[in-house]
């Protein structure tokens, strides 16, 4: 598990504090699964010890704006795939809210796919970085205060996917298979094409060994595939894995 990179540090440099001089931002998480939410709010909202407040939460598109727009918090934990739009529909809506140079609203996403689509999609649409579900809660809340100040901060290998992006003036290819299956079918397709066991992405995901398997014949019959062998191949000639 990697330290996350950190870049564009701020002219003052100073965290925001509370009366007694400690640091404190407030938080709204969103993400669809509860498990996970919980298990966040566990990590990182015993504010006393870490500073943060979690102030709200959101498990869809709809759900977010309504939290983020009543609570204003100095950051928000988003995950990229979310009902109702995903996580760029959520930077689209609140656009008036991260552009308010009084109170200024940072978005900091945070998600279990480590896709290229995924890192520039969300970068593009306004977030201040991007970091994925294996870093360590103490990094995490490294993180936030960090998108607080306004610094930008990634994940080391999600970082080279940024600068490549913008450099590059190529809009990118558009895959017609890639484009038939959904969000959640092309995170279980990564984590299949990776070697993970149906036990394991299903503990990642936190979803049913069922469901997975559901998720896998679905991608199976949309590509037209026969095996997971075969899907490590399709995954691997596209650059997925």
């Amino acid at each position: 598990m990697s330290d996350p990179t950190e870049t564009n540090a701020t002219a003052a440099g100073e965290q925001a504090a509370d009366g007694a001089g400690r640091r404190h931002v407030r938080v709204v998480l969103v993400d669809d699964h509860r498990m996970f939410r919980t298990g966040v709010q566990a990590e990182i909202g015993q504010t006393e010890q870490t500073g943060v407040e979690v102030v709200g939460e959101a498990a869809d598109v709809d759900q977010a704006v309504t939290v983020i727009t009543a609570t204003r918090p100095e950051v928000v934990l988003l995950d990229v795939h979310l009902p109702g739009g995903g996580g760029v529909e959520v930077l689209r809506r609140c656009a008036a809210l991260m552009a308010d140079a009084a109170q200024p609203v940072r978005f900091l996403a945070l998600s279990v796919s480590d896709a290229a689509e995924d890192v520039i999609g969300v970068i593009r649409g306004g977030a201040r970085g991007y970091v994925t579900k294996t870093i360590t809660g103490s990094d995490l809340i490294n993180s936030i205060f960090r998108v607080q100040e306004g610094d930008a901060v990634f994940s080391p290998r999600l970082a080279g996917f940024v600068l490549d992006a913008f450099a590059s003036t190529d809009a990118p290819p558009v895959d017609e298979d890639l484009d038939r299956l959904t969000q959640r079918e092309r995170e279980v397709l990564r984590l299949i094409a990776r070697g993970y066991a149906y036990k394991e992405i299903a503990k990642q995901l936190f979803i049913s060994v069922k469901t997975v398997e559901s998720h896998v014949s679905a991608v199976l019959r949309k590509l037209q595939l026969s095996n997971r062998h075969e899907l490590t191949r399709w995954a691997t000639a596209r650059r997925l894995v």
